[in-house]
């Protein structure tokens, strides 16, 4: 099943949670129907951005857009409908099983005289499945691994259905086998359907890697933004990162690869080390 185009665009975005703010006067649209990553160093702003494009945060001024329509002025619903988000650090009821969950995912397409249906079911199994947790379904979350718990939160982001799905470091407790899956999974329902991604990703070559669109951030700002191989260049990475580096073509996807030089690791420093 395809997708209906969507605009999700932010003009004059300043956001914050004490006196100080943390993303300030910025602007972004971002490309419908592709896999947008926003990487920077910690505390730059990227989570915040994410609540903000997805209303959990109040701009202290500016605005965020969905298809022209202001959030601010959109049922919350109506948004579900449309745009699914998958925060940093989601917490859980005691208790609650693994099928539950996910299915309070499907809560937006619930209204007042609609029942659980078989549509319902389908997207829980197929959020299941595609998430390798369907074993897990009769256990409770607080009894499973920080990995098992974070493939359960993008189920149940995915039983949600929506255009526009935005991931805060889904890759967090996975170890590198399940980041690939996962980031897979996110380029299988993009390409195949549509969906527009939005992850905040750490690994900058698997940003580059699953990328189409990329925005750098620093201290609340847009370095930079583009494709991959536009943005990611030692001097960017220099400046975001404070991070001096060489930048290859990835020999899997030719796509930049960066490679830290480090301390210990420079010819000079070998070379004194074998004298």
């Amino acid at each position: 099943m395809t997708t209906t185009p969507h605009e999700l665009r932010a003009k004059g975005l300043t956001l914050g949670y004490t006196d100080e703010p943390i993303v300030s006067d910025l602007d972004v649209t971002i490309p419908d129907g592709r896999v947008t990553v926003i990487v920077g160093a910690n505390a730059c702003g990227k989570s915040t951005l994410l609540r903000g494009l997805a209303r959990l945060l109040r701009p202290r001024s500016g605005h965020v857009t969905l298809d022209g329509k202001a959030l601010a002025t959109m049922r919350t619903r109506d948004i579900a409908k449309v745009l699914g988000l998958l925060p940093q650090s989601p917490t859980a009821p005691d208790g609650i099983t693994v099928g539950d969950l996910v299915g309070r995912g499907r809560y937006p397409h619930q209204g007042w005289f609609r029942n659980w249906s078989l549509e319902d079911d389908k997207a829980v199994d197929g959020a299941l499945a595609a998430t390798g947790t369907t074993e897990l379904v009769d256990r409770r979350i607080q009894d499973l691994s920080g990995g098992q718990r974070q493939r359960v939160w993008v189920a149940m982001a995915l039983a949600q259905d929506t255009d526009l799905l935005l991931l805060d470091e889904p890759t967090t407790y996975l170890d590198i086998n399940h980041q690939v899956e996962l980031l897979d999974l996110m380029t299988d329902l993009n390409r195949d359907s549509g969906k527009t991604i939005v992850l905040v990703l750490h690994d900058l070559n698997l940003a580059c890697r699953y990328a189409d669109h990329i925005i750098a951030m620093k201290h609340g700002e847009i370095i930079a933004q583009g494709a991959p191989i536009d943005v990611i260049t030692a001097d960017v990475v220099t400046e975001v990162f404070g991070l001096s580096c060489e930048v290859v073509p990835d020999p899997v996807s030719s796509t930049p690869m960066i490679i830290p030089r480090g301390r210990h690791h420079t010819a000079s420093t070998r070379a004194s080390s074998t004298v």
